[in-house]
């Protein structure tokens, strides 16, 4: 991989936090993601599952971490399966993992190759009575592809029927909805890697560019940075494209008077960014934009100060739409007959801010979370509330990830972006 080596303390602290809630007598099972083919003989890029990630740092296909804290032999507590290396891989794949580079990387001293696995790991059933599966259960996710985990928990049910089975997930959850600071000085770097394509496409976007062309700018700039690329599919949507919550096409011309709303994030080391700023075609806001754009910033901040511990997230929601409501009031945009006969579960500002406000964000962009109970110290969320007026082919949406302190407001990780209408007009025109 491209980017710096996270030192494997991580992983070995992630790894001790999950077997620590494992059931007597339990091991757990991880796979690597597969690499899903194209057509002919063309792939995917890999991307590794997040959770063997997670807990093991490898991010390579074809591998497979087992954690067997109670294993009578002290050296199955941890193990990895690899697939063989050898010059030939060398050569036409590029190096993968040894054993002295899976020690090196993850802290774990047991390595096996593939080819091992059903020998060893039939040992391993032997002499435990549960496994955890690993699956995903975001509550946002809806897959239709089979993956190579799903593949293995339903061979795992068929050839070893007697076993109890429970699910990694519920403790994965809790986890990695808080952030190590490790994970913290990670996701710095992604941040930090946006703002740097962000300052790029200020001193670079004009009327007659078109979306892609921005969007061109801002891979040129993450990957001169060691980031894969987007976190995300980008969003670079000028006039009325703004208006599409998910427009991803990017393929209209900037047009002069428009606004341009850039929703794009830098990945680095599988950890996600998640950015949000509206910038003029032509370098200056009218005094409508101005108008609109202030009152969606004012909610951003406000918002960002409720994210304390303690805070209820569907509560947290509750307070944004008062904020938002009170906004389009004074914008003229709402007015009293409309918010004391809405729909409680539409409220009236949904009209023009139809989308949530905040979400967990961390290996995933959409990442774990536990959003059933009261905020904790070191979870990481967006704040990004928005104003959409399709009538006006304006759509404007402001963003940043945010860390919950213990003390205090939360810490933005995106503080060094800039978004208030002077500086952005000053870097525009510079």
């Amino acid at each position: 991989m491209r980017y710096e080596p996270i030192k494997s303390d991580l992983f070995i602290q992630n790894r001790n936090n999950f077997m620590s809630q494992m059931l007597p007598n339990s091991l757990a099972v991880f796979n690597s993601n597969d690499t899903y083919p194209i057509g002919a003989d063309s792939t995917i890029p890999f991307q590794q599952d997040r959770n063997i990630y997670y807990l093991s740092g490898v991010d390579q296909e074809e591998s497979i971490l087992v954690l067997f804290p109670d294993a009578p032999n002290p050296k199955h507590r941890e193990v990895l399966f690899l697939t063989e290396t050898n010059p030939h891989i060398a050569v036409w794949e590029g190096e993968k993992l040894n054993e002295e580079k899976a020690l090196q990387n993850t802290g774990i001293k047991t390595v096996y190759w593939l080819k091992d696995f059903p020998k060893v790991f039939n040992e391993l059933m032997t002499q435990c009575g549960l496994v955890y599966m690993n699956t995903n259960e975001h509550y946002r996710a809806d897959h239709a592809t089979q993956t190579r985990e799903d593949r293995f928990n339903k061979w795992l049910k068929e050839n070893y029927p007697a076993h109890q089975v429970a699910k990694s997930n519920p403790i994965l959850q809790r986890l990695r909805s808080i952030k190590h600071p490790l994970e913290l000085e990670v996701m710095q770097k992604a941040c930090t890697i946006t703002e740097k394509g962000f300052r790029r496409i200020l001193n670079y976007t004009k009327p007659g560019q078109w979306e892609y062309e921005l969007e061109a700018e801002f891979m040129h700039e993450f990957l001169m940075n060691k980031s894969r690329g987007f976190s995300y599919t980008p969003i670079i949507a000028g006039g009325k494209n703004a208006t599409v919550l998910h427009y991803i096409e990017n393929k209209e011309q900037l047009k002069t008077g428009d606004l341009i709303l850039i929703d794009v994030g830098a990945e680095y080391a599988n950890y996600a960014s998640d950015m949000t700023r509206t910038i003029p075609v032509s370098g200056k806001f009218s005094d409508r934009q101005k108008q609109i754009y202030n009152a969606v910033n004012k909610v951003k901040k406000e918002a960002t100060n409720l994210l304390v511990p303690g805070t209820i997230w569907k509560d947290y929601h509750v307070e944004v739409g008062k904020l938002m409501t009170s906004e389009l009031l004074d914008l003229g945009l709402l007015d009293k007959a409309d918010v004391q006969n809405e729909n409680p579960d539409w409220p009236a500002y949904k009209k023009y801010f139809m989308h949530g406000t905040s979400h967990n964000i961390g290996l995933d962009t959409h990442d774990y979370g536990l959003l059933n109970e009261p905020m904790k110290a070191n979870q990481v969320f967006t704040v990004e509330p928005g104003i959409y007026l399709p009538e006006e082919n304006m759509g404007i949406r402001l963003e940043d990830d945010v860390v919950i302190q213990q003390n205090g407001a939360p810490k933005n990780l995106m503080a060094n972006i800039p978004i208030e209408i002077e500086e952005i007009e000053d870097l525009m025109n510079s």
